[in-house]
């Protein structure tokens, strides 16, 4: 898969995204070699289980924890719009909740906003 011409394309473009990205609920890049064999992606590691994980495990949350999540996934969007670029697939399992807040992680399929989207809704990839 990794000497695949277009999986190199999107992976340099997602390495180049998650760098652009910088905020308290993200999981910010350590390092990157999007040329190297295989092609590889480091970030910050986050302990904590996904927003999926929580509540399949839990069941529903209070109020007041909601209230936290959505102030905190704002804060990572509003990270993630500033450095130009749009998550495209924000769901449960792309949100790990660590001690102090959310992050926000999986830029693979994200694009600058300004830029012609290598994926489209609705095509599969892989």
């Amino acid at each position: 898969l990794a000497r695949d011409v277009d999986f190199r394309r999107r992976f340099v473009r997602e390495v180049a995204a998650a760098r652009r990205v910088n905020g308290a609920f993200t999981a910010g890049v350590v390092d990157a070699d999007p040329d190297g064999s295989p092609a590889w992606l480091a970030t910050v590691y986050v302990s904590g289980v996904s927003l999926g994980e929580a509540v399949a495990r839990h069941g529903p949350w209070p109020a007041e924890h909601v209230l936290a999540l959505g102030a905190g996934l704002a804060e990572a969007l509003e990270a993630i719009h500033a450095a130009g670029v749009v998550h495209r697939d924000l769901k449960p399992s792309n949100v790990l909740l660590a001690p102090d807040g959310p992050r926000v992680i999986d830029f693979g399929i994200s694009t600058a906003s300004e830029a012609s989207a290598l994926t489209h809704t609705g095509m599969t990839i892989g």
